[in-house]
């Protein structure tokens, strides 16, 4: 069965957006080392998944970066990835997607997952997108987390578990650590099981 991986930027104090929605803390630590995993993670995927603000950003931007002749080769890659995946954008208003490879889904949204889950394919990475991840804590549908940790604190803002009341055991899978203090923490989601090495969030 293909899984639902969140694949997201947080801070050391568990944000994933600053006060007022700010995501400025974390462009400072991206760089090429990071652009390359993010790549290689990606070969196990093919759909990505979008709330509607996140889809815009993206969509006015990739399908023209890899047109920009000063790229890396870990960049065109991933501009290849991004434009190529199919794209599924959860969304009541959005009545258009301009780019490629574009479903919109606007209700539903569980079943149909479910059965995006149970058809072939490779996995699908949620990208960004905070309410939609929220939403899917909410209705079960995660299966891993890769949480890329940047060493800051930014004190208020969106915490990853907001508005949780459910408790989900999270088994820790393993971790990956970059030269610029960055860490990636990877974790299952088993909300009925409790195996030695696990976090309970609430």
């Amino acid at each position: 069965m293909r899984k639902v991986i969140v694949s997201m930027n947080v801070t050391l104090d568990g944000f994933m957006a600053g006060a007022n929605g700010t995501l400025d803390w974390h462009f400072p630590f991206w760089n090429e080392e990071m652009t390359e995993y993010m790549t290689a993670q990606l070969q196990t995927a093919d759909t990505i998944l979008l709330g509607r603000l996140s889809y815009q950003v993206m969509a006015d931007y990739w399908p023209h970066a890899a047109a920009q002749p000063l790229l890396t080769p870990a960049q065109s890659c991933f501009a290849t990835q991004m434009n190529s995946f199919t794209k599924i954008v959860f969304s009541r208003t959005l009545h258009k997607a301009s780019w490629q490879h574009t479903r919109i889904i606007r209700s539903h949204i569980k079943q149909q997952m479910l059965e995006l889950k149970r058809q072939p394919g490779r996995d699908m990475v949620l990208l960004g997108s905070i309410s939609i991840v929220q939403l899917f804590i909410r209705l079960g549908l995660i299966d891993e987390y890769r949480l890329w940790v940047h060493p800051v604190t930014v004190k208020q803002g969106t915490p990853l578990f907001r508005n949780n009341h459910h408790k989900t055991a999270l088994q820790f899978l393993k971790a990956k650590s970059f030269s610029n203090g960055m860490v990636v923490l990877y974790y299952r989601c088993l909300p009925q099981q409790m195996p030695d090495n696990l976090y309970v969030v609430s």
